[in-house]
C-alpha cells in the first residue's frame, strides 16, 4: 500500500513528466511564448502544490504517544485527529493532526506538528502573508485581491485582508521597541529630526462630536476635522554627512529648483506615522506620540549628544511647542521651503505673479536672509508697506507674511547653519508625508476607521524606512514564541526521518 506523503512526491513527479510533455507539443505547435509561459506557471503551482502536500504529509500526524508531559503536567492524546486548514501561495492544503489536552472540549494545549511545522496563527501562510500585505500597504484592498487571485488563483476576501493588516500591526510597537542603534561606521555626522502633519479622511462617525476648542488642538487640526479628516503626524529621523555650502549657492539651487548633485544621502532614516485617536478612553494627539518617538530615537542614535542634534520643521506652532517640550536644547531650523512661499506672498503684494520683477524681489531678499539679515528684510516689508500705502488684502498678506518671519526669526539663522553643514529643508518630513500617508489614504472615495488607519499607517512607516523585511522576521519570530512554548521539547520528542 503506497503511503500518502509517498502518493504526493509521486503525484508531483507525474507533474514534472506532463509539464516536459506540454514543452514538447508547445514546440510541435508553435505555440506563443506567453502562452506557454502561461501554461507553465499554472503547472508550475500545481506541482508545487503536491511538493508542498508531500513534505507536510511526510511529517506524520504529529503522534508522540498517548501522553506527553507539559508544564507539570500530563496531556493525554485526544481521541480523534483535527484538521486545519492553511492557505499557501501554491493553493489550499488540510492539514491532520494530533492533538494533546484534558478533554475534546478544552483548549488544545499542545498541537505538535503545529510547532514543529511553525504554522502561523491563522489560515494563511507567512508567505502569503508578506506577498498580501505589500501589495495591500501600496494600493487599495481589492487591487491586491485582485491581483493575488489573478497570479496564484487564490480567492481571498477584502475583509481577510483587512484583518491580516490589522493583526501584522499589532506587533509594531514592541519591534520598534526591541530596536538597537544603526552601527556607529554607518551613520553621519549630523542626527536630524524631522515631523509634518496632514489629515487622513475618516468615517464621519469615526471623527470627535465637536472639533477641538482647547488653543492647543485649535488651527489647523479644527480646521482637518471640520472637513473629515483626522490629524495624523509622521516624524523621521535620520543621520547625515555635513554639507556646507554658501548662500550664493543655495539662492542658485532654490530658484533654479534644482537639488544640489552633491548632496549627502540620509543615513538610517526611521519613520514613524501616528493618528490623533482614543487610547485608553482618552483622545490621544499624534504630536505627542511623534515628539516622544523622536526623543527616544535621539536617547538610542545620539544618547550623548555628541552629534549635532537639529530639526527641521514648517512654521506650524503646534510642533515647535513639542520639540521645546520634548527635546528642548535641540537646534531648530525652519524650513527654507516654507519660509520662500511668505517671500513670494509678499512679492505679489508689490509685483504682478510670474512677473521678472516678482522673481528679482525674492531672490534678493533670500540672499540676505541666507546671510543673516533676516531683521533687515523684515523692516524693509515694513517699510515698502507704509511707503506704498497698501490696503485691503494686499496689506493683510504683507502683514502675514512679516508675522510668520518675525514669529520664526529664531529658528532662521541660515548664515550659521549653512557654515556647518546642516540641512535647511524639511523635504524628508514632506515626502514621508506624501509616501506614508497622501499616496495611500486619500485616494478618491476612501474613508477609514481610526484601528484601520493607524495599522496601515503604522506598516506604511515600517515600509519607509526600509524595516519590512526586518519587521517580517520578528513577527514572525515572536507569533511563534507565544504559540509554541513547547516547539522545542516537541522537536526533541520528534521521530527522526526514514
Amino acid at each position: 500500500m503506497i503511503l500518502a506523503k509517498e502518493l504526493a512526491i509521486l503525484n508531483g513527479e507525474k507533474e514534472l513528466i506532463e509539464m516536459s510533455a506540454f514543452i514538447r507539443q508547445a514546440i510541435r505547435a508553435g505555440m506563443p511564448i506567453h502562452k506557454v509561459e502561461r501554461g507553465l506557471w499554472s503547472r508550475l503551482l500545481i506541482f508545487g502544490h503536491s511538493m508542498l502536500d508531500g513534505f507536510v504529509q511526510a511529517q506524520g500526524t504529529g503522534d508522540l504517544g498517548p501522553t506527553i508531559e507539559h508544564e507539570g503536567r500530563t496531556l493525554r492524546k485526544l481521541e480523534e485527529p483535527h484538521d486545519r486548514r492553511y492557505v499557501s501561495i501554491f493553493g489550499e492544503l488540510n492539514i491532520r493532526r494530533c492533538v494533546y489536552g484534558t478533554r475534546e472540549t478544552q483548549k488544545h494545549e499542545v498541537v505538535p506538528l503545529d510547532a514543529r511545522l511553525d504554522l502561523p496563527d491563522g489560515e494563511f501562510s507567512y508567505v502569503l502573508q508578506d506577498w498580501d500585505q505589500e501589495l495591500c500597504i501600496q494600493g487599495p484592498y481589492e487591487e491586491a485581491r485582485h491581483t493575488v487571485e489573478k497570479i496564484l488563483g487564490l480567492g481571498q476576501s477584502v475583509r481577510s485582508l483587512e484583518n491580516m493588516n490589522l493583526a501584522m500591526s499589532r506587533q509594531v510597537e514592541s519591534f520598534h521597541q526591541v530596536q538597537a542603534a544603526p552601527p556607529a561606521r554607518e551613520e553621519g555626522r549630523i542626527m536630524v529630526l524631522t515631523a509634518d502633519c496632514t489629515g487622513v479622511p475618516m468615517r464621519k462617525e469615526e471623527l470627535p462630536a465637536e472639533p477641538p476648542s482647547k488653543p492647543s488642538a485649535a488651527g489647523e487640526d479644527a480646521e482637518k476635522i471640520k472637513h473629515g479628516m483626522r490629524m495624523a503626524c509622521v516624524g523621521s529621523a535620520y543621520t547625515v554627512a555635513p554639507f556646507v555650502r554658501s548662500a550664493a549657492e543655495v539662492v542658485d539651487e532654490v530658484m533654479r529648483h534644482e537639488a544640489a548633485g552633491r548632496r549627502p544621502e540620509p543615513r538610517h532614516k526611521q519613520v514613524r506615522a501616528e493618528l490623533t485617536r482614543p487610547i485608553g478612553g482618552q483622545e490621544v494627539n499624534g504630536k505627542d506620540r511623534i515628539f516622544q518617538w523622536l526623543r527616544r530615537q535621539v536617547e538610542i542614535r545620539n544618547p550623548q549628544r555628541r552629534k549635532p542634534l537639529v530639526c527641521v520643521m514648517d512654521g506650524e506652532r503646534a510642533l515647535w511647542k513639542r520639540l521645546m517640550k520634548y527635546l528642548p536644547g535641540i537646534i531648530g531650523i525652519l524650513d527654507l521651503y516654507h519660509m520662500l512661499q511668505w517671500l513670494w506672498k509678499a512679492a505679489h503684494c508689490f509685483h504682478a505673479e510670474k512677473s521678472e520683477e516678482a522673481r528679482a524681489f525674492v531672490t534678493q531678499r533670500l540672499e540676505k536672509i541666507l546671510l543673516g539679515q533676516v531683521g533687515y528684510v523684515i523692516g524693509g516689508l515694513k517699510q515698502m508697506g507704509y511707503k506704498q500705502r497698501l490696503k485691503g488684502a494686499k496689506l493683510k498678506q504683507l502683514e502675514a507674511a512679516i508675522g510668520y518671519l518675525e514669529r520664526n526669526r529664531r529658528f532662521m539663522r541660515y548664515d550659521e547653519y549653512l557654515a556647518a553643514g546642516y540641512p535647511i529643508g524639511s523635504g524628508m518630513a514632506e515626502g514621508a508625508c506624501g509616501h506614508v500617508v497622501k499616496d495611500r489614504m486619500e485616494r478618491t472615495g476612501m474613508r477609514w476607521r481610526v484601528p484601520s488607519a493607524q495599522a496601515m499607517l503604522d506598516l506604511r512607516a515600517i515600509c519607509a524606512s526600509e524595516q519590512w523585511d526586518a519587521f517580517e522576521s520578528y513577527r514572525m519570530n515572536a507569533e511563534r514564541t507565544k504559540l509554541y512554548p513547547y516547539k522545542q521539547a516537541v522537536d526533541s520528542l520528534w521521530p527522526i526521518a526514514a
